[in-house]
């Protein structure tokens, strides 16, 4: 297969942890041919989607080469060339959030893509349908209590309920802007000003969940199916947030009972929605978001159960192509 991957630049990848990394080496080992190209290199020229890309070579694929202490060349791309998107087998789009303005109209250019018969991962309309934050409340089941608002009167009443809360911003990653107000109500109109823009942005408030302090659990979905394992990312002492970037450790282990029955039962859900790979966030028995943009932790389940979740995800892109080509041929 030809696969494109709309990326962040390549530069700015940590390969000793980065997902979309192992994807490529994956994909690459299996002999695809692997293509490159940023958000900002799509294009709508006469009524067709095109992407200026690059051929993406893999140097000494099995080699670490960022520990976070500079970026030793770990690529090599050929020279740019305007293609039509639907050229390639799959385009899978792994750009970060934040999910901007910017973002939203690359999923536009590639849902308009999908209909001249591109075959786009995740599918651009399940992005742009699946707020990471607020996606939890189609599954309320699972989740803690929750309020959205941009409204202070209601989440002083939210945190005078439930005396424990957190209050966060719904385009946030990697755990910033996360705060916890604890029962004195300490900073909680300062947060609620400065998060809130007095008003202008909606927030989201959630009652503290203790059990954070054995970790924020990554949980995979791939192509239908739960990974066995979860990652659960340890906040580091002080803090609430266990993010990776926000400084936790992240710790494999098995699925509890809880963390498959809330897999199980969503899987399928958003598979059929057109969402390839999500990545479940749960703390404790509950859910708490649901990443559909660029799901992490790859690698660090990989390195530390063996478990081939890169292998499994190529598998499922593999077989979701396959089953797309079918289709068109029938």
């Amino acid at each position: 297969m030809r696969i494109l991957f709309i990326t962040d630049p390549l530069e700015t990848f940590k390969t000793y942890k980065d997902s979309t990394y192992a994807m490529m080496v994956e994909a690459a080992s299996r002999g695809h041919e692997l293509f490159f190209c940023l958000q900002s290199q799509l294009s709508l020229v006469g009524g067709a989607v095109e992407a200026v890309a690059q051929r993406l070579h893999l140097l000494d694929a099995g080699k670490d080469h960022d520990h976070g202490h500079g970026h030793a060349a770990w690529f090599r791309l050929d020279a740019p060339a305007a293609m039509p998107v639907p050229a390639f087998d799959a385009v899978l789009m792994r750009k970060d959030p934040p999910f901007d303005m910017e973002y939203v109209t690359s999923t536009w250019l590639l849902e308009l893509a999908e209909s001249q018969g591109a075959n786009v991962f995740n599918k651009p309309q399940a992005i742009r349908d699946h707020s990471e934050k607020v996606a939890i409340a189609q599954f309320p089941q699972f989740i803690a209590p929750t309020l959205v608002t941009r409204d202070a009167a209601r989440i002083r009443a939210f945190h005078a309920e439930h005396r424990d809360i957190i209050v966060k911003p719904l385009d946030g990653m990697g755990g910033m802007g996360v705060f916890r107000v604890g029962a004195d109500g300490m900073n909680l109109g300062a947060i609620i000003e400065t998060l809130g823009a007095n008003g202008v942005r909606t927030l989201m408030a959630q009652r503290y969940i203790p059990e954070i302090k054995d970790g924020d659990k990554r949980i995979l979905l791939i192509g239908g199916e739960p990974v066995p394992y979860s990652l659960a990312r340890v906040p580091m002492a002080g803090e609430v947030r266990g993010n990776l970037a926000a400084g936790g450790t992240g710790r494999a282990q098995p699925l509890s009972e809880r963390d498959r029955e809330i897999a199980q039962t969503l899987a399928p859900v958003l598979w059929q929605r057109g969402l390839l790979l999500v990545g479940l966030d749960a703390i404790g028995d509950y859910l708490t978001e649901v990443n559909v943009t660029s799901p992490t932790c790859f690698q660090e389940i990989m390195q530390q159960t063996g478990f081939p979740v890169a292998g499994m995800f190529i598998d499922a892109l593999e077989r979701a192509v396959a089953a797309r080509a079918a289709r068109k041929g029938s």
